[in-house]
């Protein structure tokens, strides 16, 4: 069997933690912060982790190695 190719838009946004989690930056903290809250910019600079099993699922299928 061939190589499996990675989708690189994925590897980009996602990363897989040692545990196995999905590490991953939300976005919405790039422009028009003036009318955003001190605590939400703040809790949008800390990565988060993806939730829901079908979710998880479908971002590993698209990184196969990790």
């Amino acid at each position: 069997m061939g190589k499996l190719k990675t989708k690189k838009g994925v590897a980009k946004r996602f990363k897989l933690t040692k545990k196995g989690k999905i590490k991953f930056s939300p976005g919405g903290k790039s422009h028009l912060n003036s009318n955003k809250s001190a605590k939400k910019l703040r809790k949008l600079r800390r990565a988060k982790t993806l939730r829901g099993a079908k979710n998880k699922s479908f971002v590993k299928s698209m990184l196969p190695y990790g």
